[in-house]
């Protein structure tokens, strides 16, 4: 019998046979000492010298893996014939004699009956050569015994042997010499050979006197290479090769699947790659084997192919645990690659188990395969799992173990219809191996359950053409109530409650069973023990099953599921639910009209509603925002541009509810959680409101494995009013719906939840209950019970809350004047353009409002906040944020858009150094409505807002520097200057006149006109006009009318545009210091009103304001401008009643020599107040004059303001 060691696939098999009349007991004596050599070493077996392909499978050279052997005592069937090639260590490769003699002359006797025997165990049409010889034992001989001529298959052991184990050794490492030639290959790597075995889904190869000869002596595959067995090397050479042979009818190889019966059509070398695999996994050579197993699975992708990839990932599964056996010579001591080999083993049974049926006679050859594949499973969780390493790999799985099953086993899909298609020898042994496994497990309720359905499986026809449809003659439920009962009393008195999910009729109510205070998420102390629970939990479904009720089924699988899931492993978790959904639907297609509740705990964590697009936003504002404000400069300066610009940046949580429309579209985001290690199905998932109608559409949904899935439900109010939304109503499929609240997460809904915890985490460790009062479920009904009237004195919860307000309008943008929304100026150039709004709803628009944004506003307010900047600094942050805007417009309340209607709005643009981008908002709103109509409140009403944003790129081409402010020159008028007269730089009065200069470079490469006028008060204009060409520099100056200020003018502090009352100056300067700031402020200020500079494109349209604020005043320039106090003219007269003149020529005086004259002053009073003056006269050179009184304080007296004296 098979024993179905899991290693088989890489045991060569030698198999031991009696001869002649030796005895059972002295044939396992002799075999017992032969089976103790289960692995020899590569270095040890006799590697012939030959270099052609009998060397290609020979161990290399200081190899270091083994050479694994079994030594059964029976031939395989001949039925098993047709496994020669997809499984060639199901056959022995080797047949060693073991007879006794006690004289010479028997020895011919045994050589004869050896032969004979080998004969009719394995006839010369074989496809395997076999490795011979015949171990003959002396016993009893007196003179010994000796072979009469060369008898190379005969060996004697004599009696008195002292080594005969070290002797045995050597000549199995012969035998396996032989053995590694593996002749067969050669026939494979034919072009012949290789559609031989292309040809059905199990081959067999004729004998080679009758397989036909090539057409062409040429055309034979090359031989794969024997000491560098690469694939791709192989593949490429298989390739070149295309067979011209057809396939003779005579080999009677049915036809799966329309495959082409012709010898000479081109065949994948996917078997061959895996025969080669197959081949140097026996010889001990697994690095090979690998290589070849990897490339046949590249080529077996065929659904034709599919049993041939299904024993290459077998193979697969063996090469690690031989690796890691060999490191540790009979213990393997390597790194546990559990999940790797489980995947293989998995995947290779699934193969087998989706075979499509093909011939009847196959069917023996599929099952067996599929079973022996299940078979070697199994070792593999009971032996690893409980005794770690060892020998395991090459020895049967019969010894007392860890009750544990793999997760094949544990579907039961080994029997019925497999078992049936077994001959009689192979459902034997299989039968044989199933019941030790369970025996050693003590699972006694899997092997009734296996045999009723082994006998419900009698019944059952063949599932080729006929289909898998099993038939049960005999289906009584008579005593199935007791047999729950009992199941669910055993249950509970392991602390599983199986009634933890109820059966109720389909179409109940969801609101009359609604968790709104599971406590899902609060510690629960683990009862009983979890590995007794799993297994009789195990139990109670295969019952409920094989009764069966199908209900019960899917209310026991659920029920676990949800009590001892943190318990359940991976596989148990899969096999529960797909239980469970499996019962569901037969008893939904069986017509019972009851389903169980929802199951999975609290699926919904959390539901928020969705930020609604930008521009569907709606805004609430108060009515007072409609009245007219003083100034709206205040709001820049503190960040706010227009109490209509809504920043979500700004927006506080606490507001209030957000604000949906009636009859629009909004969206809830729900959070569903999958703590399982499946795929979680939710058939209908919806929205549990309260307050106004709304309109929702369920949905379905999976929840990928251990994971947190984000799902949107959509839907629209009916009505004005306020919309509660409570939680979602969840159904599984099969299951009832089930509502679960979700109140908002405020401080003190998590405070209770943390009293809840704590609660339970100092509850958990107290034996408060008794008896089987201390069951969970108990001892929740009591806790509930006790806290009921706590419970209903706690706060009532909160939960999601909108306002649904009436309909609003929308508004999109038709067109701009903005080409790619990019905006190119000049610095300081003045542009517009213009916007198309176009209202796309059916109610009309009565209010529009615009507000800007730009990049220059938001460091300004950053700045001012700081509080750093001095006071002047100050003071220009200001005027550039309120003066200087780079979007502007001129308001207009009487813009209203009709539904479907379009209307253009202005914008001015200013173009400011340092802008790179801008926005332009309008707000808009629908206000004069009938409030009978929608039932508004009169004191608020809603707008939106469209945003237009907008690239700006501004160019600084002209530079203003140098100002400076000079006196006007005084010299006199000639009549060769007449004709300057007429000049801007002419003016009568030089005194009361200074020159204001300006240099201006243009840096940008068009020429440029700049010019500077004149606007002062009371003053002629003048201006003066310069071209600037590109690169260069020029100056512009122009006359200009001294001036006064007075000194309450001048000591008034520096001012700020805002309502800030008090700006602390940072610098700290004296009285007198700080009044010559203030004085510089106010002349500065006074120069800049009094000229407007300007620029003009040379040739173009365009055109700007240059500023001038960039500059400074200084004292000299403040002495220049300012006006004197007084005005004084001097004249020479004659003395005595002469009224002859004194010569007057060019602006100076000729009076005559020693003649005394008289020098005139006239003292003017400039201010606007009275002053008393004196007056001093400076003579240079004195000693040139005889002058007649004093020189210095002359008294002049009080003089009213313009007054002379």
């Amino acid at each position: 019998m098979d024993t179905h060691v899991f290693a088989s696939l890489a045991q060569i098999r030698v198999l031991l046979v009696p001869i002649g009349s030796i005895s059972q007991q002295t044939f396992e004596k002799y075999a017992s000492e032969i089976r103790t050599f289960d692995a020899i070493r590569l270095g040890d077996i006799a590697v012939e010298g030959t270099k052609d392909e009998r060397a290609r499978f020979q161990p290399k050279p200081l190899s270091t893996g083994y050479l694994h052997l079994s030594f059964p005592s029976h031939p395989p069937p001949h039925s098993h014939k047709a496994l020669s090639l997809i499984r060639p260590s199901h056959f022995p490769l080797a047949i060693i004699g073991v007879a006794t003699c006690s004289h010479s002359e028997a020895l011919p006797d045994i050589i004869s009956q050896f032969n004979g025997a080998v004969l009719d165990m394995f006839p010369p049409s074989g496809m395997y050569s076999l490795a011979r010889n015949c171990f003959v034992f002396e016993e009893g001989s007196s003179s010994g015994i000796s072979p009469s001529g060369q008898q190379t298959e005969l060996t004697i052991f004599p009696e008195m042997m002292g080594n005969r184990k070290l002797h045995i050794g050597t000549l199995l490492g012969e035998i396996c010499s032989q053995i590694l030639e593996f002749w067969l290959i050669q026939r494979l790597e034919s072009p012949i050979g290789n559609e031989y075995l292309n040809a059905s889904l199990l081959p067999v190869l004729p004998l080679l006197t009758d397989m036909p000869p090539s057409l062409d002596s040429k055309d034979t595959l090359p031989p794969l290479p024997s000491h560098n067995s690469h694939p791709e090397i192989s593949k490429s050479a298989l390739s070149k090769v295309t067979p011209v042979m057809k396939r003779n009818s005579s080999l009677g190889v049915p036809t799966v699947r329309k495959r082409l019966s012709a010898i000479g059509a081109a065949s994948s070398h996917g078997r061959l790659f895996k025969v080669m695999a197959d081949f140097f996994l026996l010889a001990g050579r697994i690095e090979d084997a690998l290589i070849w197993y990897t490339e046949a699975i590249q080529l077996l992708k065929s659904p034709l192919d599919s049993i041939w990839n299904a024993s290459a990932l077998e193979g697969m599964a063996t090469i690690p645990i031989l690796d890691s056996w060999s490191a540790g010579h009979g213990a393997c001591t390597g790194r546990e690659p559990w999940s790797d080999i489980a995947d293989k083993l998995i995947q290779a049974t699934a193969i087998y188990f989706k075979v499509p049926p093909s011939d009847v006679e196959n069917y023996q050859f599929l099952s067996y395969l599929y079973c022996s594949c299940v078979l070697r499973h199994t070792p593999v969780v009971c032996n690893l799992v409980g005794k770690g390493w060892g020998p395991w790999p090459l020895q049967p799985c019969y010894s007392p173990g860890p009750r544990l099953l793999p997760p094949t086993l544990s579907h039961n899909e080994n029997h019925g219809s497999w078992l049936l298609h077994l001959g009689p020898r192979e459902r034997v042994g299989v039968l044989e191996a199933i019941a030790s496994t369970y025996s050693f497990l003590g699972c006694i309720l899997d092997l009734i359950v296996c045999g009723r359905q082994e006998d419900a499986h009698t019944n059952m026809r063949s599932f080729g053409n006929k289909g898998n449809v099993g038939i049960r003659l005999n289906e009584s439920s008579d005593g199935n109530d007791s047999i729950l009962r009992l199941l669910k009393h055993v249950c509970k008195v392991l602390g599983v409650n199986l009634d933890a999910i109820q059966i109720m009729e389909d179409k109940s109510d969801p609101r009359s069973h609604s968790e709104a205070d599971d406590d899902s998420d609060v510690y629960r102390e683990p009862f009983g023990w979890p590995e007794l629970q799993i297994g009789v939990v195990r139990e109670s479904v295969a019952v409920a099953e094989a009764l069966p009720d199908f209900l019960a089924v899917a209310q026991y699988a659920l029920s676990s599921l949800k009590t001892l899931q943190e318990f359940l492993e991976a596989g148990d978790q899969y096999h529960l639910y797909s239980t469970a959904a499996r019962a569901m639907q037969i008893a939904r297609r069986r017509g019972i009209m009851k389903a169980v509740e929802y199951w999975s705990g609290r699926p919904v964590v959390s539901i928020a509603l969705a930020p609604l697009p930008f521009i569907r936003l709606p805004i609430e504002k108060p009515m007072s925002a409609l009245k007219p404000r003083s100034s709206d400069s205040n709001a820049i300066l503190k960040g706010g541009t227009d109490p209509f610009l809504y920043n979500p940046r700004r927006i506080n949580a606490t507001q209030g509810k957000p604000l949906i429309v009636r009859n629009e579209a909004l969206e809830f985001i729900v959070i569903i959680q999958n703590p399982y290690v499946f795929d979680l199905e939710l058939q209908s998932l919806s929205l549990n409101t309260s307050g106004v109608p709304f309109e929702s559409n369920p949905t379905s949904l999976v929840v990928p494995a251990r994971s947190y899935h984000r799902v949107i439900l959509s839907g629209k109010a009916l009505a004005i009013g306020s919309l509660v939304i409570r939680g979602c109503v969840v159904q599984a499929p099969g299951g009832v719906p089930r509502e679960f609240v979700i109140p908002l997460a405020t401080e003190e809904e998590e405070e209770r939840l943390t009293h809840k915890r704590s609660a339970a985490l100092c509850e958990a460790g107290r034996f408060k209950y008794s008896g089987l009062d201390n069951f969970p479920w108990e001892r929740k009904n009591k806790s509930r019970n006790s806290g009921s009237g706590s419970s209903r004195s706690s706060k009532t919860m909160l939960f999601l809350e909108c306002k649904v307000i009436p309909e609003q309008p929308l508004l999109r943008i038709r067109r701009t004047t903005v080409t790619h929304g990019a905006l190119m100026l000049y610095d300081g150039e003045m542009s517009s353009i213009r916007i198309t709004f176009e209202n796309i709803s059916p109610l009309p628009i009565d209010f529009v409002r615009l507000a800007f944004d730009d990049s220059t506003i938001t460091p300004a307010q950053q700045a001012l906040a700081e509080g750093e900047l001095s006071v002047f600094e100050t003071y220009e942050t200001e005027y550039a944020l309120i003066h200087r805007p780079v979007f502007s417009w001129i308001k207009n309340d009487s813009v209203a858009i009709a539904p479907g209607r379009k209307v253009t709005l202005t914008i001015n643009c200013f173009g400011k150094v340092g802008c790179t981008e801008g926005t332009i908002h309008a707000s808009y709103s629908y206000i004069h409505r009938n409030p009978d109509d929608d039932g508004e409140e009169a004191s608020v009403f809603h707008t939106r807002q469209i945003s237009y944003p907008l690239m700006v790129t501004v160019y600084q081409m002209l530079e203003s520097h140098g100002m400076d402010i000079l006196p006007y020159p005084s010299y006199p008028m000639s009549t060769d200057n007449v004709a300057q007269s007429n000049s801007n730089l002419f003016v009568e009065d030089n005194g009361a006149w200074c020159l204001f200069s300006l240099d201006i470079t243009n840096t940008y490469g068009t020429p440029f006109e700049v010019s500077i006028e004149r606007v002062q008060e009371d003053v002629p204009w003048g201006e003066i006009l310069v071209n600037v060409p590109p690169g260069s520099t020029s100056r512009l100056v122009i006359p200009l009318k001294k001036f006064l200020l007075s000194d309450d003018h001048t000591s008034r502090p520096i001012p700020t545009l805002s309502d800030r009352q008090f700006v602390v100056d940072k610098t700290k300067l004296s009285d007198a210091e700080q009044k010559m700031q203030r004085e510089l402020f106010w002349y500065r200020e006074e120069l800049f009103k009094s000229l407007r500079c300007q620029w003009r494109e040379a040739g173009g349209t365009r055109y700007g304001n240059l500023s001038l604020r960039q500059q400074r005043l200084t004292l000299t320039m403040l002495e220049t401008i300012r006006t004197e106090r007084a005005g004084i003219q001097m004249s020479f007269v004659r003395s005595g009643d002469s009224t002859e003149p004194i010569e007057h020529r060019a602006g100076k005086y000729h009076p005559p020599c020693s003649e005394l004259v008289y020098v005139r002053i006239k003292v003017t009073n400039l201010t606007t107040t009275a002053l008393v003056f004196t007056l001093d006269v400076n003579i240079d050179p004195r000693e040139h004059v005889i002058h007649d009184g004093i020189l210095c304080d002359i008294p002049v007296g009080r003089l009213e303001a313009k007054d002379s004296k």
